[in-house]
């Protein structure tokens, strides 16, 4: 049924456990975040909600100030994020993949950040391919829901639900397009996105069924997680003053997370990669799905002409409002 190898996948993550600790160091760092400054935020609102006679009032808007507060400074340095922590890891697992060794003196992640900063001079270009991939992607989601859409015998709330987990089914996929650019070594990231696309495209079939098997695996796991660390979280906000049902399981939605993204999401990552690696080797892009991703995705129209304007020389034109452009939806 699954064609990535559990064992290699396991060994290639313990070979990495320097970034693994890295990504819980700051993925836990920010569910600390969470809790300290929405707890910090219920006490203000508290206090000013007792001044008015209505302190659980308070609490609540004061602890929604505080999430999203959190929330805005996370979206604001998302980018950095990806660059520093994702595109970092996806640099040494193409390492360990390939059965290579790290240079000598050096550690994972400071050779993370240097492969990483080789190949992204600015955190503006990696995320803006990101996001272009990501486009694209959409357009399998739109395909296979057309499709779907027009099996009468399936009924409409199981389309909903395949969909929707197909749609999460993706969330690794770009990763794996990032470490197929990384892997080949070469100076133009666009048009190895571009390719790594079209890859994807014609297997798609082999791909859609290990994404999907290892989103249902990982949001499993991540529902355990939430489940064990609902009551605690509970327990210690009743101990504070607060005895509503909605912040503390936010704040375990969010710890949960943090979790999967440290510890859970690696695996899927690792594994698809390791699947990527395997079935396009020696393959070339197929211009019938090339143009089939064109006629259906505008992002990959775009994505194609930011390959030939890096070509040209025109790599310093990615900015931070180009980026931003880039999120736009089609």
């Amino acid at each position: 049924m699954i064609d990535f190898k559990f064992g290699q996948v396991m060994s290639t993550l313990f070979k990495t456990k320097e970034f693994v600790l890295f990504r819980f160091l700051i993925y836990m760092g920010i569910t600390v975040a969470y809790i300290a400054v929405t707890g910090t935020g219920g006490g203000i609102g508290y206090l000013v909600g007792k001044v008015g006679d209505s302190p659980e009032t308070g609490v609540f808007y004061g602890m929604f100030g505080g999430f999203a507060l959190v929330s805005g400074v996370l979206y604001f340095f998302r980018e950095y994020l990806l660059y520093l922590v994702k595109a970092g890891h996806i640099a040494v697992i193409v390492k360990h993949l390939d059965n290579q060794p790290m240079p000598e003196g050096q550690s994972q992640v400071k050779y993370a950040q240097q492969v990483v900063k080789d190949r992204f001079t600015e955190s503006s270009v990696l995320f803006g391919v990101d996001q272009l991939i990501k486009g694209v992607l959409k357009t399998f989601t739109r395909i296979f829901s057309g499709v779907m859409m027009f099996l009468p015998f399936i009924p409409q709330p199981l389309v909903k639900f395949v969909n929707a987990v197909v749609t999460m089914s993706l969330t690794y996929v770009d990763e794996v397009i990032l470490a197929y650019y990384i892997r080949n070594n070469s100076t133009n990231p666009w048009e190895d996105s571009r390719k790594a696309l079209v890859l994807y495209a014609q297997n798609y079939k082999t791909f859609l069924k290990n994404a999907l098997f290892l989103t249902v695996m990982t949001w499993i796991m991540a529902l355990l997680v939430l489940i064990v660390v609902f009551a605690p979280l509970a327990a210690l906000m009743s101990f504070g003053g607060y005895e509503g049902g909605f912040w503390p399981f936010a704040l375990a939605v969010v710890t949960a997370w943090g979790l999967k993204a440290a510890l859970i999401d690696p695996f899927a990552m690792t594994a698809l990669m390791q699947v990527f690696f395997k079935v396009t080797e020696g393959q070339e892009p197929n211009p019938e799905w090339e143009a089939k991703l064109e006629r259906g995705s505008k992002k990959f129209v775009k994505l194609k002409e930011k390959a030939f304007n890096w070509v040209q020389g025109d790599r310093g034109k990615t900015d931070d409002n180009t980026a931003a452009k880039i999120t736009q939806t089609e």
